[in-house]
């Protein structure tokens, strides 16, 4: 076995331009005809998109995974945030490798036996920078989606980084009949605004939307039992009735929930009665709905 399976080349200059990924064909062959067998076996292929970062994107796919994992689908994740994987901290696995046979790299089991793919578990240390240009990132893409082991799954979800550049385009081209966007928010003006965007960048390319979630909605104060709207109220809401799409649920703040990310312990693993892993639920429930009613 490897421990290290990943090998990826930096391209070599040409003298060309770059080229436009949006314009670019998928092409059925080599690493990508690869792909295209391995998501054979995965229904439901769902990126989880933010126009900026801090609203808690990779806190909501790592829930998400776990919420819908619990609900008794089987689950796979692949962290794209190549320049801040946090997704393993997340869901309790950080520190643990990938390792290979002959059919392919084997993914880190996750809580819910979910299947766990990033670049984190290739880093020698906590502060190695991961200095690349577009074109490794999409080499890396092609084989976190082609090389890895990832078996029959319900779903699998995309951890994106913020915004709508070269990895987002790239997930859109490599991944056959992705079954759609969730879009992460926080209620605050600029946040909104910069969401508008991924929203119009999924509609670009013509990809579903399954919905939006506002992530930091409210605060519960144990004392009063009084909500309290520290980002403003009702703002995704708004966002989501202006541009047509599903407001598929708030989470709530909870202390609870920076406490267990710190410590890398799996928040809804460790609090599943409390009032944001409940909603996590809600919203898998949602999108197992939209996703599951529109296949059958």
């Amino acid at each position: 076995m490897s421990s290290n399976p990943f090998r990826i080349q930096s391209p070599q200059p040409s003298g060309k331009q770059p080229r436009d990924l949006r314009k670019a064909q998928p092409q059925v062959q080599g690493a990508d005809l690869k792909i295209q067998m391995r998501m054979k076996s995965v229904k439901y292929k769902i990126a989880i998109l933010s126009g900026k970062g801090g609203v808690g994107k990779s806190f909501v796919s790592s829930n998400l995974a776990m919420a819908l994992a619990a609900a008794g689908r089987s689950v796979g994740i692949i962290d794209v945030d190549f320049h801040g994987p946090s997704v393993p901290k997340m869901l309790g696995v950080r520190g643990q490798a990938l390792t290979a046979d002959d059919e392919g790299i084997i993914p880190v089991a996750g809580p819910f036996g979910i299947k766990v793919v990033s670049v984190d578990f290739l880093l020698p240390r906590d502060d190695t920078p991961v200095v690349w240009r577009g074109a490794i990132k999409h080499t890396a893409i092609k084989q976190f989606l082609g090389d890895v082991k990832w078996g029959e799954l319900d779903y699998l979800l995309l951890d994106m980084p913020p915004g709508t550049g070269d990895e987002a385009l790239s997930v859109a081209q490599l991944v056959p009949n992705i079954s759609g966007f969730v879009i992460v928010t926080i209620p605050s003006e600029v946040s909104t605004l910069a969401v508008k965007k991924s929203i119009n960048f999924a509609k670009t390319l013509n990809a579903k939307i399954l919905g939006v979630i506002e992530n930091m909605s409210y605060f519960v104060c144990p004392s009063d039992s009084k909500s309290y709207y520290i980002f403003g109220e009702g703002k995704g809401k708004k966002m989501a009735d202006e541009m047509k799409v599903d407001l598929l649920g708030q989470v709530p703040i909870d202390p609870k929930i920076a406490e267990a990310n710190d410590l890398g312990e799996p928040f809804f693993l460790k609090y599943m009665d409390s009032p944001a892993s409940k909603e996590f639920l809600q919203i898998a429930d949602k999108i197992m709905k939209i996703s599951e009613s529109s296949q059958g």
